[in-house]
C-alpha cells in the first residue's frame, strides 16, 4: 500500500512540476535587424530624393531593376534587382541544401525560432508598420491590424497547437485488418515557392514561411514588385532569427522580379503558394502541371456583407465602414458588395453616409487622416471606370470623403471613400473586384433573395451576415457558396489562425491557416505495420503459395464469399 501511495505522491509531484515549467517563459534571445537603410531617408542620398514617375502599361513590368516609391508621396525609395531564372534556380538550390539539414531539427528548436521573431514583431511593430505604410500606403491602423496582429496570431497558434498537427495520426483498420496499427504521418515536401502580394508586405511573407519552416520544409518567396522595398527589410528579420538558433542561412530566400522571376520559381520547388489575381493564378496553375506539383491559390473576392432588418443599424454602420475602407479598400476579405434589407435600408444609407463623408484620406505618416494612398499606379483609373459604368445603368453616388494636403504628383494614387445606390448586378462594380474603397448598396426583400444575390458571383471567398438573431444569420450564411463567413462580424475567421483560409470559384483553392494549411506544406504518408509484431505477422499460406489454376478459382470463390458475408452481416 505504501508503494502505491509514493507512486502516486510522485506521479502528482511530476505533474505539479511540469505545469509550473510551462509558466516560466523560455529565454528566448533579441535579434538586431540594421534599419539605418529603411528610416525616413536613410536609404537615399541628397541627390536621389527625388519624386518618381513610374511607366505606364507593359513597361512597368519590365527590365533589370524593380523601382520602388512611396505610393503616397510618390518619393524615390530606391530599386532593388529582377533575378533572371537562371538566378532564380541558383536560389533554389541552396535552400534545398539548407532545407535537408532542417528537416532533421526538433520541435523544441523550431518554437524557439518562432519566439525570437515573436519577440523582435512585438518590440518594433511601430518599425514594422511604418515600413508598410511606406511602401504600400495603408496607414499605421491598418497596418498594426493587418501587419502586426495577424502575424503574432499566427506564431501564437504555431506554439501551442503546431506540434500536435504534424504528429503522426492513428486512424482505424477496418474488420479485416484488427491485427494491423494504421497512421497518418505528415512529412516536409522539401523547397516550398510562394509568390505574394502587394497589399499586406510583412504579413504575407511570414505567413507562408512561418509554417513552411515550421513543418521542416525550405522556403523560397518572390515578393510582388510593387512592395519589394518593404519585403527586401522584412527578410533581414528571417535572417537574423535563423542565425540566432544556429539554422542553415539559406532555409529561406526572398526573391525581387517581374513575371519571369516567378515562372522560374514555379517550375523548380516541390509546392505553389499564390496569392494575387485569377489571371495570374491560372497562369501558374497552368505552369505548375508541367511538374505536377500541388498548387495553393487565394486570388481575391467580392465578399457580401449582408444586414437583415432586425439589427442596431448604427453599430453595423460602423463596421461596414471599416469593412469597406480598411487599407483602402485592397484587401482580398474587405466588403465589396452591401446587402441591406429594405425595411432598414434608409436608415442604413444615412448613417453610413454621414460616416463617409466624414473620412479625410492622405499622407498616412502624416498621422491625421482616416485612410491611406492606393498602392496601385493607375488603379484610381480602374475604379473611376466602374463608377462610370454603374452611373451609365442609372446608379447614384450619395456620398463621398475628402483629400487632405496631397502633393501634386501623387493626386492619381488617392480616390475618395464612395457610397453608391440604386445598384444592381448588371454593374461590373456588383460583378468584379475593385479593390478599393467603394461601398454599393443594393436592397434586399427575402432570406432567399440575398442568398440569391450572394452567390450570383464568380468568386466564392467570404462573406459578412449581420443579425439580431445568430442563428438567422448562421442560417443564411450557411447557404453562402465561400470558403469563410463571419457572423454579426467582419473578417474576425482571419484572426482566428486556427481556421483554414481560402475560397472556391475564381477566389481559388487549396488553405492555409489552421491544421488543413499546416498539413498541406507536408507530404502526407499512409503507415500500415503488425500491431503484435513479430508475434502475429502476414505470412503466405503454403496452398497460395504454389496453386494450381482449378485451386486458385476455388480459393477466388471461397474468399469473394467470406467478403460477402462480412459486408452483409455490417449492413
Amino acid at each position: 500500500m505504501a508503494f502505491w501511495w509514493s507512486l502516486l505522491v510522485l506521479a502528482f509531484a511530476f505533474a505539479i512540476c511540469k505545469f509550473l515549467l510551462i509558466l516560466i517563459p523560455p529565454k528566448v534571445p533579441s535579434i538586431d535587424v540594421d534599419a539605418s537603410d529603411v528610416l525616413e531617408y536613410g536609404s537615399q542620398s541628397q541627390e536621389n530624393r527625388f519624386i518618381y514617375v513610374p511607366p505606364r502599361g507593359a513597361a512597368q513590368q519590365s527590365g533589370k531593376k524593380v523601382q520602388c516609391y512611396e505610393p503616397a508621396t510618390m518619393k524615390y525609395l530606391g530599386y532593388v534587382p529582377a533575378l533572371t531564372p537562371d538566378e532564380v534556380k541558383e536560389q533554389i538550390e541552396k535552400v534545398r541544401k539548407a532545407q535537408k539539414m532542417w528537416s532533421k531539427t526538433s520541435f523544441k528548436q523550431r518554437r524557439q525560432f518562432l519566439r525570437i521573431v515573436l519577440k523582435y514583431i512585438i518590440k518594433h511593430q511601430a518599425l514594422i508598420c511604418e515600413i508598410s505604410s511606406r511602401d504600400t500606403g495603408k496607414t499605421m491602423v491598418d497596418a498594426s491590424l493587418g501587419e502586426i496582429m495577424t502575424t503574432c496570431e499566427k506564431i501564437n497558434w504555431l506554439l501551442s497547437e503546431g506540434e500536435q498537427c504534424l504528429k503522426p495520426e492513428y486512424r482505424s483498420c477496418g474488420r479485416s485488418m484488427l491485427h494491423k496499427r494504421a497512421r497518418v504521418e505528415f512529412h516536409p515536401l522539401g523547397v516550398i515557392g510562394a509568390i505574394v502580394s502587394w497589399n499586406y508586405p510583412f504579413h504575407n511573407i511570414f505567413n507562408p514561411m512561418l509554417a513552411a519552416v515550421f513543418s521542416g520544409n525550405g522556403i523560397v518567396i518572390k515578393i510582388s514588385e510593387h512592395a519589394s522595398w518593404s519585403g527586401c527589410f522584412y527578410f533581414r528579420i528571417i535572417q537574423s532569427a535563423l542565425a540566432a538558433i544556429g539554422a542553415p542561412e539559406d532555409l529561406v530566400e526572398v526573391i525581387t522580379g517581374f513575371a519571369e522571376t516567378g515562372e522560374a520559381l514555379v517550375s523548380s520547388v516541390d509546392k505553389v503558394i499564390f496569392v494575387g489575381s485569377p489571371g495570374v493564378g491560372k497562369t501558374i496553375m497552368k505552369n505548375a502541371a508541367e511538374t505536377l506539383i500541388p498548387v495553393t491559390l487565394e486570388l481575391g473576392g467580392k465578399d457580401a456583407f449582408i444586414v437583415c432588418e432586425d439589427v442596431d443599424v448604427d453599430h453595423v454602420a460602423q463596421i461596414a465602414v471599416r469593412a469597406v475602407l480598411q487599407s483602402s479598400g485592397q484587401n482580398c476579405a474587405g466588403a465589396e458588395r452591401l446587402y441591406v434589407h429594405r425595411n432598414i435600408y434608409p436608415a442604413f444609407v444615412s448613417k453610413v453616409t454621414k460616416i463617409i463623408k466624414s473620412v479625410t484620406a492622405g499622407p498616412p505618416l502624416a498621422g491625421k487622416y482616416d485612410m491611406g494612398a492606393l498602392c496601385m499606379h493607375e488603379h484610381s483609373e480602374k475604379l473611376e471606370a466602374l463608377l462610370n459604368d454603374a452611373l451609365d445603368k442609372g446608379a447614384e453616388i450619395v456620398a463621398r470623403g475628402s483629400f487632405g494636403h496631397i502633393g501634386e504628383d501623387a493626386v492619381d494614387q488617392y480616390f475618395p471613400p464612395t457610397v453608391i445606390v440604386n445598384v444592381n448586378h448588371s454593374m461590373r462594380l456588383m460583378q468584379e473586384e475593385a479593390f478599393g474603397p467603394i461601398m454599393p448598396i443594393m436592397k434586399f426583400s427575402s432570406d432567399e433573395e440575398v442568398i440569391k444575390l450572394a452567390n450570383d458571383s464568380k468568386y466564392g471567398l467570404g462573406c459578412a451576415v449581420f443579425s439580431g438573431s445568430q442563428s438567422h444569420a448562421r442560417e443564411i450564411a450557411s447557404h453562402i457558396h465561400c470558403g469563410v463567413a463571419a457572423i454579426n462580424d467582419f473578417a474576425s475567421t482571419y484572426m482566428c489562425q486556427s481556421l483554414p483560409f481560402g475560397g472556391v470559384k475564381h477566389s481559388g483553392f487549396g488553405r492555409f491557416g489552421g491544421v488543413e494549411g499546416l498539413r498541406a506544406c507536408c507530404l502526407v504518408k499512409s503507415v500500415v505495420e503488425d500491431r503484435w509484431w513479430p508475434l502475429i505477422k502476414t505470412k503466405i499460406p503454403k496452398p497460395i503459395q504454389k496453386m494450381d489454376l482449378n485451386f486458385r478459382s476455388h480459393s477466388l470463390k471461397h474468399f469473394m464469399g467470406l467478403a460477402y458475408g462480412i459486408v452483409c452481416k455490417h449492413w
